[in-house]
């Protein structure tokens, strides 16, 4: 019993080793947990009772690239990052842009595309969370580019990188240019090859 008080004592130091992975996690299930709105049309939406949209498109080619399942979760915004914060879904993709406060609460893919802030403004109230700039029902005189990535939870470096290879696997390949094409059309630029 003199090594409890020892053993307490180190604790803290072996719960960072002791914390799975989310590529373990996301493998070990078999399918990535990916939450969207499901209201954005072209990027998410319902056709009748099915999903479809560039990024639910997207969601499955990474899914398929990391050899799983692609889950969708339809959620709404409240739940949305919160959802990927707490662990419940692994990656949200929904048209969301970096911003110094999500950088802070989250780890990024690198840029899937470069869409037009117009064709993501959407005819609801907006929703800032999501975009770089709030945009108001009023389409924006200047029509910036506005970067989109995934957000997925900090301290996660095997995730990151197996997300990051399957993107550029995607993007080497043509298929996200097609997908750009297919539901974007002009109004966006997938973000070449870094």
């Amino acid at each position: 019993m003199r090594f409890l008080p020892g053993l307490i004592c180190l604790l803290p130091l072996l719960s960072p080793l002791a914390h799975a992975e989310l590529i373990d996690d996301v493998n070990d299930r078999g399918e990535l947990r990916i939450a969207v709105e499901a209201n954005t049309p072209p990027f998410n939406f319902k056709d009748g009772d099915k999903l479809t949209g560039f990024e639910v498109e997207l969601g499955q080619l990474l899914a398929s690239e990391l050899d799983v399942r692609a889950d969708f979760v339809v959620t709404d915004g409240s739940d949305l990052l919160t959802g990927v914060e707490s662990g419940k879904y692994d990656i949200a993709i929904n048209h969301i842009a970096v911003t110094p406060d999500l950088s802070d609460r989250f780890d990024f893919s690198e840029p899937y595309v470069q869409a037009r802030a117009q064709l993501i403004a959407q005819k609801e109230e907006p929703r800032s969370i999501l975009l770089v700039q709030s945009l108001t029902e009023e389409k924006p005189k200047t029509n910036p580019a506005v970067s989109l990535a995934i957000p997925f939870q900090k301290g996660n470096p095997a995730f990151h990188a197996s997300l990051e290879n399957a993107l550029q696997r995607i993007k080497d390949d043509g298929r996200l240019q097609a997908l750009e094409q297919k539901w974007l059309g002009a109004g966006a630029d997938v973000v070449p090859k870094q």
